[in-house]
């Protein structure tokens, strides 16, 4: 299984120009079994009038890009503001390789301010896409043990993050992409976008990640890169099987005085 890292910079408020740029990717890589774009891709990073900018799953951008996927036989994962009932929430669409949406995961751990623009999703998910059980997760929710961690319990085969981690977090996505892959001995697909927006600037580093926690492969910098890198398995190795093994809630004794 291959799968392209799409580490780029939307263009701010332009959903139509930033959906025709996941085709054109789409369409330059087609060898590529699973295609993973950043966080909030399609409207860029921005907390204001998100009203402008969210989309129902049945939006032609979403339409376009699910008539890409299956004229290159490549599923997708890329993010967007999804408008809800009276609401918007920082989504991750998930699109199967014959264009059928697979499923929609809702970003369940918002980070500060992006609290009083969104709504928090309830749910962690586990969807297949190219013949993988994938866990989807959004930039901040990497930084939390147990999203993974659920999602790994309850059968998972891969992680994969869609991402806007900005300055001065890279350190923080550095290890957690790493942590979470170890934690949970799942191969983890980290795509983080680049450019400046918002007053943000972002910092790359999008990566693939053994269950060991090593770095198999990363872009070579900070600017617009397409990296295809082969998807590591998850690692059935009975002794190091940690969601199984780890034994759950433990009383805590607490000193006394």
């Amino acid at each position: 299984m291959l799968a392209l890292l799409a580490q780029l910079a939307p263009s701010p408020r332009d959903v139509d120009a930033n959906a025709a740029r996941v085709v054109r990717a789409l369409r330059e890589r087609p060898e590529a079994d699973l295609a993973v774009f950043p966080e909030l891709f399609l409207g860029g990073y921005t907390l204001g009038r998100l009203d402008e900018l969210a989309l129902a799953t049945t939006s032609a951008p979403l339409v376009e890009i699910a008539r890409a996927a299956a004229a290159t036989r490549t599923a997708v994962v890329v993010g967007f503001a999804e408008r809800l009932d009276g609401a918007v929430a920082n989504s991750a669409a998930c699109i199967g390789a014959d264009g059928r949406l697979e499923g929609v995961y809702r970003k369940t751990h918002l980070f500060g301010p992006e609290a009083e623009a969104f709504t928090a999703g309830e749910e962690q998910l586990i969807v297949p896409l190219a013949g993988t059980l994938i866990a989807p997760l959004i930039c901040f929710d990497i930084e939390f043990p147990e999203p993974a961690r659920a999602v790994a319990r309850a059968g998972a085969e891969l992680l994969v993050t869609a991402s806007a981690n900005m300055a001065p977090y890279a350190a923080d996505h550095d290890l957690a992409t790493r942590a979470r892959a170890l934690d949970n001995r799942l191969g983890h697909l980290y795509v983080n976008r680049v450019g400046t927006e918002s007053g943000h600037h972002f910092v790359g580093g999008t990566r693939a990640v053994a269950p060991d926690g090593s770095v198999v492969s990363e872009t070579s910098g900070s600017g617009e890169e397409l990296l295809v890198v082969p998807v590591a398995r998850a690692d059935r190795d009975p002794i190091l099987d940690y969601p199984r093994l780890a034994r759950g809630e433990l009383g805590v004794r607490r000193p006394e005085g």
